[in-house]
């Protein structure tokens, strides 16, 4: 790269342009990145669960909920086999429920173990009907509420 020293000859005006300042800035801009990308890439350590399909083992006090959508967006929960409305269902689950715990001692016996509700959600069903069922349950007193899901075509149960 050449360099003048001075006016031309020809007394028409300089077209080089200084890289000088560019290099400067691309230098700086550079370090900043080396310094900044270690502290972004840096993470908490987190022990993630390593999930597998368990079966579930069915007890005849568990509630089995199917839901499914109806016609004109409507959902159709079903208790059993038996299809229940939205206060149908709080109403059943809290007898089953007063029913369980008065059938284990009440409310302060020792190992005292709740009834869990199994919903099955058709996969076409949308959430708020599924949601809406959770709460129902919720509201009821079931402290556990669980999905049952088919597990993937070929899928091995192994236990982790």
């Amino acid at each position: 790269m050449a360099m003048s020293a001075g006016p031309s000859d020809d007394g028409a005006p300089m077209s080089d342009i200084n890289t000088t300042p560019l290099v400067d800035v691309m230098l700086v801009l550079l370090i900043i990145f080396l310094i900044t990308v270690p502290v972004v890439i840096q993470t908490v350590p987190v022990e993630i669960p390593k999930v597998a399909f368990e079966p579930t083992t069915t007890k005849p006090e568990n509630v089995s909920l199917s839901i499914k959508g109806g016609p004109g967006g409507t959902c159709d929960v079903y208790w059993g086999l038996t299809k229940v409305n939205s206060q149908e269902l709080l109403d059943r689950a809290v007898v089953k429920l007063k029913a369980e715990i008065d059938k284990q001692g009440g409310v302060n016996a020792p190992g005292l173990e709740l009834p869990e509700a199994h919903i099955r959600g058709d996969i076409n069903t949308p959430y708020r009907c599924i949601g809406g069922a959770v709460f129902t349950m919720q509201r009821a007193g079931f402290s556990r509420v669980g999905f049952i899901s088919n597990p993937p075509p070929g899928y091995t149960s192994a236990r982790l």
